[in-house]
């Protein structure tokens, strides 16, 4: 694409000359803006993918690059959300996807598929002795939570405020908190939505991350009405902030003795190491939680933990039986292209991607201090955040004094430079992305932030 000056500011003069650039070179994505507005609220179906002036249109993925309908060509460091970590149109995943839809793409009944991807992430994910499939993230925890109530007979859920656990009422509180969020130490429970069930926010309690102390106190408070404590190793819609490590044993070691199902949430987490965040901090929860990449570009899903727990959806155990219906459970499109990935995804390539993860972060930093900018850059392994803060960023209360401006005024920016990140400041390598991408990403972002400095200065 051509790569006009990118120069712009503080100042909401030179943000609207930022956003000029971006209008003059997406002149066909804002059209189907405008008719998409016409039939889908927002033009889209993602509330999260949309930013102003009007979201990309995106027409073609390859590697690690994407186009839009304008024929811009980027740099791509989402992987869609962090879901395509073999990059795009991965030729392994393509042929075993082809060769499932020569087969059939769903079947009223089990499959070998299924089977075989269980096998794996049993075998992979040492906590896990049984799993089952759902078609996202969302449905995963929302089960294992509904597990996790019928095996402690208990109604509570604890979650971190700021973690994201997908859509569904009792963990859709407290995700982004600005006002009345209460005190740190004890954050209230705020609904992330309208439209939530009154008992959602009676039932959820929520705790601070990283805040060792005051994260136990409530659990011993609460302990007997809770059935489950959620939480992301590293938090993802926050900002990729990763958990420390102390902050994991003390609910582990809690939940434990209080009897309460603990739940990892590792549907962005998982790529961290070959079996999940939970190897890397070497922490097991009683059940676990994941999306995104499993399903190799297709919507899928997974939640699995201790044998007595996922017992509980066995229909030939006898007992109490929680049904898990669902029409395209387990489908066979996803499961080729997600087993095809796994199997691709060794621990080696694991950690080639998270040692060029690092690389990106500490250059990233680098370019920060070189423009004199206040920013902080989280992640673990292969995941980033950019926070503009002069502060660290531990849990989600460090990201609100951010400039969200200047994050908007670095997302445009790249775009021009022909890189692309989340409207949101956070991102991903895949292992389509190699050295020489991490440095164009590097070039990209020291030339923006030059425009940046220059013009605050």
């Amino acid at each position: 694409m051509t790569k006009p000056s990118t120069g712009s500011s503080a100042s909401s003069a030179e943000a609207s000359d930022v956003e000029r650039l971006y209008r003059r070179l997406t002149p066909t994505s804002h059209e189907y803006f405008l008719e998409g507005s016409r039939y889908l609220p927002g033009a889209d179906s993602r509330s999260t993918l949309f930013h102003p002036p009007y979201p990309l249109v995106l027409a073609e993925g390859h590697g690690c690059h994407v186009s839009d309908v304008d024929g811009n060509e980027l740099l791509d460091f989402t992987g869609n959300h962090t879901s395509l970590v073999l990059g795009y149109g991965h030729p392994r995943v393509r042929e075993a996807v082809r060769d499932q839809l020569d087969r059939g793409t769903c079947f009223p009944g089990a499959t070998a598929l299924g089977v075989r991807m269980a096998k794996l992430l049993c075998d992979r994910i040492a906590s896990v002795d049984r799993v089952r499939f759902t078609n996202s993230g969302t449905e995963a925890v929302m089960y294992a939570v509904r597990a996790a109530r019928a095996f402690t007979g208990r109604p509570g859920v604890a979650k971190v405020e700021g973690g994201y656990h997908g859509s569904w009422d009792d963990v859709m509180v407290s995700t982004r908190p600005v006002r009345q969020a209460g005190d740190r130490a004890r954050p209230a429970a705020v609904p992330a939505s309208p439209g939530l069930t009154p008992g959602a926010l009676a039932t959820t309690v929520v705790l601070p991350f990283n805040e060792v102390e005051a994260a136990a106190r409530l659990i011993e408070r609460y302990g007997e009405q809770l059935a489950a404590v959620v939480v992301e190793p590293v938090l993802g819609s926050a900002g990729m902030i990763p958990a420390d490590r102390d902050y994991l044993v003390m609910l582990r070691e809690l939940t434990a003795r209080l009897g309460i199902v603990l739940v990892f949430d590792e549907v962005v987490s998982f790529r961290i190491a070959h079996g999940g965040a939970q190897e890397h901090f070497a922490v097991s929860p009683d059940l676990t939680c994941l999306g995104k990449l499993i399903g190799g570009g297709f919507p899928l899903g997974a939640f699995g933990g201790r044998g007595d727990i996922m017992a509980l959806f066995d229909p030939s155990g006898g007992g109490p039986r929680i049904p898990h219906p669902g029409s395209y459970n387990a489908n066979p499109v996803s499961l080729a292209g997600g087993l095809t990935t796994l199997e691709v995804l060794t621990g080696e390539a694991i950690r080639g991607l998270n040692a060029r993860g690092a690389r990106l972060r500490n250059r990233m930093r680098a370019v920060f201090a070189e423009a004199g900018l206040p920013a902080q850059v989280t992640g673990l392994g292969s995941l980033f955040a950019i926070h503009p803060v002069a502060h660290p960023v531990r849990a989600y209360r460090d990201t609100l004094g951010a400039d969200a401006g200047c994050r908007h005024r670095i997302f445009l920016g790249l775009f021009t430079e022909g890189v692309l990140i989340d409207p949101r400041g956070v991102g991903c390598v895949s292992t389509a992305a190699g050295a020489a991408e991490v440095d164009r990403f590097t070039a990209a972002l020291r030339t923006v932030l030059a425009g940046l400095a220059h013009r605050t200065r």
